[in-house]
């Protein structure tokens, strides 16, 4: 993990079209405005986590339909 250390106002690039930069510093809070590519997704990790959580849900009732299709297939 790379750390780095920014004050206000101050931006972090990431490749060529990432721009993050220290909005706001209230007490333990900090505010980040994060420009990016709008075919990049942006998600604080708890967000994001929550989608991996459902897509995982939906792929595995998906297989657990597939697999009762299957089964319901054979038995004709």
């Amino acid at each position: 993990m790379l750390v780095l250390t920014r004050k206000f106002n101050e931006t972090i690039k990431i490749g060529d079209e990432i721009e993050v930069t220290v909005l706001e510093i209230e007490g333990e809070q900090i505010k980040l405005g994060i420009s990016a590519p709008k075919d990049i997704d942006i998600h604080r990790q708890e967000v994001y986590q929550a989608i991996q959580q459902e897509n995982n849900e939906a792929a595995n009732l998906s297989q657990n339909l597939f697999n009762l299709l299957k089964k319901d297939y054979k038995n004709d």
